[in-house]
C-alpha cells in the first residue's frame, strides 16, 4: 500500500524531514519526503501495518522542536519505487504552514563546543535542527537557507556533508556552518571603529572584567553587558541610558549560579531551563554578590539562563552574572544592525561585540513570572513568537494594530492569530517604523492579505490614527477593557458569555471618559458596564500618572481629608509644596480635571499616600512597591462598599479614613499595603458576586496590567473559586496591553 500524509504546525526547520527519513528506514519503508508552503508532505510505501506503526511514531515520537498541529492522510496508487528519499522543497501551494520560534542552543551542541577535539570548538554559532535561531533570520517559505540572512554564507565541504546527510543532526539544519565558513566575531571601540583584538571575545570579557559597558549582538538584537556585581557598572549604565530605577535583567551561567542570587522555586527554575530561555522574575537573595542597583527596592530580580553559543562563553569566561539589557536608547525598539549599534549607542557602550550574520526580525526577550499555579507571560517575544493562538472561531483575515504602550500588533489566519513580538511604546518615530516594519514581515511571511483592521477607541493612539488612515480595508473600533476581556477568552478557546474583569491604569471607556477599574457583563461583541470603582481625578492630566503623590491628594480631597496635605508633604520628597497647594485648592472647588476609574491609578494614589513613593520613573512602579511592600494579602481588609445601582460603584473613599487611622498609629506601610491588597481583593469579590445575581453568570475573565499584581491575582483566584466562580486569568499572552490586539483580533471574529 502507499499512503500520503501531509503534516501541519511547526514541522520545518526542526528537523522534521530527516526524522521521517529515520523512521521509514526503521520500519522498511519505501517513499519520499518534502516541505511545502503547507508544512510537510510524506508519501510511504510497504505492508499496512507498517504504514500503521509509522503514522503512530509519526506523531509521538516528533524531534523536540516540532509542534505537529494536524496530520491528514490518504490512500494512493502504489508505485513499487525502491528507497525513501527527501527532495527538494515546493513552494507553490498555500502558506499554511507554522516556523519555529528561535530557541536555546542545545545541550548535544554545547558538549561539542566545550570539546577541544572537535572542530566547532568554542565557536559561536553552533546549532543544529534542534536549537538556534529561527525567525529572526527568515525572509520567506518555505525555510530554506536562500531565504534566510545565512544566504550569504557558503558551506565548506564538511558543513554541506553535514547538511545533506539524513542522518546527521544537521540535515538542513538551515544556520548550519563552522569557524571555517561561517558568522565570525568581530570587536568595534566606542567610535564603532574595528579594534584590534585576535580574540574579539576574550578582549571583550577582559573589557567586562575592568567595568566597562559592551553591546553584545545576541539572537534578536543587542544586549547592553556589564558585570552586574560592579556597583560603579551597573549605575554608569544607568546614568548613560537615563535608566534610573527601572530593573535591570540578569544573565546567570546556569542554575547553580542562579540560586546563588535568588531563590528560585522549582517551578521558576523550569521556567528558565525551557527552550525559549525566558526572563524569570524570581525573589532576591539577599546578600547576594548583585550590585543592589541592578534592581532598587525590589525584592525580585530578572534572571535568564545563556541561549546563544556565544552567550554560553562570555558568561564562562566572566566568572560571573552580567547585566544584559535590551540595547536601545530609551523608549526605542532594540537595536539588530551593527552599524545601527555603533549610531545609537554612541555615548552608552565602550565597545562593540558584533558579528556578520544579519538579524532579519527584532525580537526583545520575554519577560515570565509564575503566578497563581501557572507561568505567565509580562512580555511575549523571543522564543514564543510566531507561535500562534488557536482563536475559539476563524473568520476573515483580521489585522488588530493593538493600543499606544507595550504594543504589539496581531494578524489571524483561519482560527490562527499570530500576535507580533513586543514592540515597545508608539510614542516615538523609531517604535511607529517598527510597528509597519512588523505587519510588513509577518504579512509575507504568513502570505496573508488583511480583509479588516481592528483598533482601540482612543482617537489619540497612533495605531488608531495608522488604522484610520487605512483608506482601502474596512474598520471596527473595540473598547479597550473589552478587549481585554477577550483576549483571556481568546487563549482560553472561550466564547461563552463572562463576568469580565478589567483592570489596568487608563483606557478609553465607551462614554469618552477614561475607565481602569471595569467590571463588565460580556457576551461576545456585546458589553455592559456592570460596575466600576469610583473616578478620581487626574491633577494634571499625565503627569499624575508620573507623580503619584497627585493621585493621592485628588483621593485625599475626594475623601474629605484635604486637611492631611501638609502630614503627607513629610512623605513625599518630590512634591513641590506650593504646587500641592494650589491643586488643593483646584480639587475643592471641582477644577474638571480629567477623571479616570482605573484601579492602578488608586493603587499610586495608596503607594503615595503611605509614603512608599511620590514620584514613579517608569510605568506601574508606584503599584510595584505597593505589592512589594505588602508580602501578602492575608490581612483584615478595609472598608471598600458597594454602592446601590446599576451600574454600581466601588467606592474607595471609606478606606481612605482607615489608613490615615492606621497611619496615625503608627502602622508601618506593609501592614497597610497589606491590608489594601485583601481590600481590593474582597471588594472584587463582592462585585462579582453582585454580577453573578444579576446575571446568573459564574465565570470571570480577568484582564489589563493590574493582573500582573502577583498578590492580587493568586487572593482573588483563591477567593473566587471558594465562591463559585470558575476563573480565568491570562498566561499565553500578557495581562497588560501585550495582549490587546489578541483580544481585538477575537472581537472581528464573532457575531456581531
Amino acid at each position: 500500500m502507499r499512503r500520503r500524509l501531509e503534516v501541519a504546525g511547526i514541522v520545518q526547520g526542526v528537523g522534521f524531514r530527516p526524522f521521517v527519513f529515520r523512521l521509514a528506514e526503521r520500519f522498511g519503508l519505501t517513499g519520499h519526503v518534502l516541505n511545502d508552503a503547507s508544512g510537510v508532505v510524506i508519501e510511504i510505501e510497504g505492508p499496512a501495518a507498517s504504514l500503521d506503526a509509522f503514522a503512530a511514531a509519526l506523531v509521538g515520537e516528533p524531534p523536540p522542536l516540532a509542534c505537529i498541529t494536524a496530520v491528514t492522510a490518504a490512500e494512493v496508487p502504489a508505485t513499487g519505487a525502491a528507497g525513501f528519499r527527501i527532495v527538494p522543497s515546493g513552494g507553490d501551494a498555500a502558506r499554511t504552514t507554522l516556523i519555529s520560534p528561535d530557541v536555546a542552543v542545545c545541550d548535544e551542541c554545547l558538549a561539542e563546543m566545550w570539546d577541544p577535539a572537535d572542530r566547532r570548538h568554542r565557536y559561536p554559532f553552533i546549532n543544529c535542527t534542534n536549537c538556534g535561531p529561527r525567525y529572526t533570520i527568515i525572509a520567506d517559505l518555505p525555510y530554506d537557507r536562500p531565504k534566510t540572512t545565512m544566504a550569504r554564507f557558503a558551506m565548506c565541504p564538511a558543513c554541506q556533508a553535514e547538511y545533506e546527510d539524513p542522518r546527521s543532526r544537521r540535515f538542513h539544519a538551515q544556520p548550519n556552518a563552522c569557524p571555517g565558513c561561517g558568522p565570525r566575531l568581530t570587536l568595534r571601540d566606542a567610535r564603532g571603529a574595528p579594534a584590534t583584538a585576535a580574540d574579539p571575545l576574550a578582549a571583550a570579557v577582559a573589557l567586562l572584567r575592568q567595568g566597562a559597558i559592551v553591546a553584545v549582538k545576541g539572537l534578536g538584537g543587542f544586549h547592553l553587558a556589564c558585570d552586574a556585581g560592579r556597583a560603579t557598572a551597573v549605575a554608569g549604565l544607568r546614568a548613560r541610558k537615563h535608566r534610573d530605577e527601572k530593573p535591570f535583567a540578569v544573565m546567570v551561567p546556569d542554575l547553580a549560579a542562579a540560586r546563588a542570587v535568588a531563590a528560585p522555586t522549582p517551578a521558576e527554575e523550569a521556567l528558565l531551563k525551557s527552550l525559549a530561555r525566558p526572563i524569570v522574575l524570581v525573589a532576591h537573595r539577599p546578600g547576594a554578590a548583585l550590585a543592589a542597583e541592578v534592581a532598587p527596592g525590589n525584592r525580585r530580580v530578572g534572571l535568564m539562563l545563556p541561549y546563544t553559543p556565544l552567550h554560553h562563553l562570555l558568561l564562562a569566561a566572566c566568572g560571573g552574572p552580567l547585566v544584559m539589557t535590551s540595547a536601545n536608547p530609551s523608549d526605542e525598539p532594540i537595536v539588530r544592525d551593527n552599524d545601527e549599534a555603533c549610531a545609537r549607542l554612541g555615548g552608552i557602550a565602550d565597545a562593540f561585540l558584533v558579528h556578520d550574520r544579519d538579524i532579519l526580525v527584532r525580537t526583545d526577550d520575554t519577560v515570565m513570572h509564575h503566578a497563581a499555579g501557572a507561568a505567565r507571560h509580562l512580555r511575549r517575544s523571543r522564543g514564543f513568537v510566531p507561535v500562534p493562538v488557536l482563536l475559539p472561531r476563524g473568520g476573515p483575515c483580521v489585522l488588530a494594530v493593538g493600543g499606544e504602550l507595550k504594543s504589539t500588533l496581531c494578524l489571524t489566519r483561519g482560527r490562527q492569530a499570530f500576535l507580533s513580538q513586543h514592540l515597545g511604546d508608539l510614542e516615538n518615530a523609531p517604535t511607529h517604523a517598527f510597528f509597519e516594519e512588523t505587519i510588513a514581515h509577518l504579512t509575507r511571511v504568513l502570505a496573508v492579505t488583511p480583509e479588516l483592521l481592528v483598533h482601540d477607541m482612543h482617537p489619540e493612539y497612533l495605531s488608531t490614527k495608522w488604522a484610520r488612515a487605512r483608506t482601502d480595508l474596512p474598520r471596527l473600533a473595540v473598547q479597550h477593557h473589552h478587549a481585554h476581556v477577550l483576549a483571556c477568552l481568546a487563549e482560553h478557546g472561550a466564547v461563552e458569555p463572562c463576568i469580565g474583569l478589567a483592570l489596568d491604569g487608563t483606557g478609553y471607556g465607551l462614554d469618552g471618559t477614561l475607565w481602569g477599574g471595569e467590571v463588565l457583563v460580556v457576551d461576545g461583541r456585546r458589553c455592559e458596564r456592570a460596575g466600576s470603582f469610583r473616578a478620581l481625578p487626574l491633577p494634571g492630566g499625565e503627569r499624575a500618572i508620573k507623580e503619584p503623590w497627585r493621585m493621592a491628594l485628588a483621593l485625599l480631597v475626594a475623601a474629605g481629608h484635604g486637611e492631611a496635605l501638609a502630614g503627607c508633604l513629610a512623605r513625599w520628597p518630590h512634591a513641590d509644596a506650593a504646587m500641592a497647594r494650589t491643586l488643593r485648592d483646584l480639587l475643592d472647588r471641582g477644577h474638571p480635571f480629567p477623571r479616570s476609574s482605573g484601579l492602578g491609578r488608586l493603587f499610586d494614589a495608596v503607594a503615595a499616600l503611605i509614603g512608599l513613593r511620590d514620584l514613579a520613573s517608569f510605568e506601574g512602579q508606584a503599584a510595584m512597591a505597593l505589592e512589594q511592600a505588602a508580602g501578602t494579602a492575608a490581612a483584615p481588609p478595609y472598608p471598600m462598599p458597594l454602592g446601590e445601582g446599576a451600574p454600581f460603584v466601588i467606592d474607595p473613599l471609606p478606606t481612605v479614613a482607615a489608613v490615615l487611622a492606621d497611619l496615625a498609629g503608627g502602622a508601618l506601610p506593609g501592614a497597610i499595603a497589606a491590608r489594601f491588597h485583601a481590600t481590593v481583593v474582597a471588594a472584587l469579590a463582592a462585585a462579582c458576586t453582585r454580577a453573578r445575581a444579576a446575571t446568573g453568570l459564574g465565570l470571570v475573565a480577568c484582564g489589563g496590567g493590574v493582573f500582573q499584581n502577583r498578590l492580587l491575582l493568586e487572593a482573588l483566584a483563591v477567593r473566587l473559586a471558594a465562591a463559585g466562580f470558575r476563573v480565568l486569568a491570562p498566561a499565553q499572552v500578557p495581562a497588560n496591553d501585550g495582549g490587546l490586539a489578541l483580544g481585538q483580533a477575537l472581537y472581528a471574529q464573532l457575531e456581531a
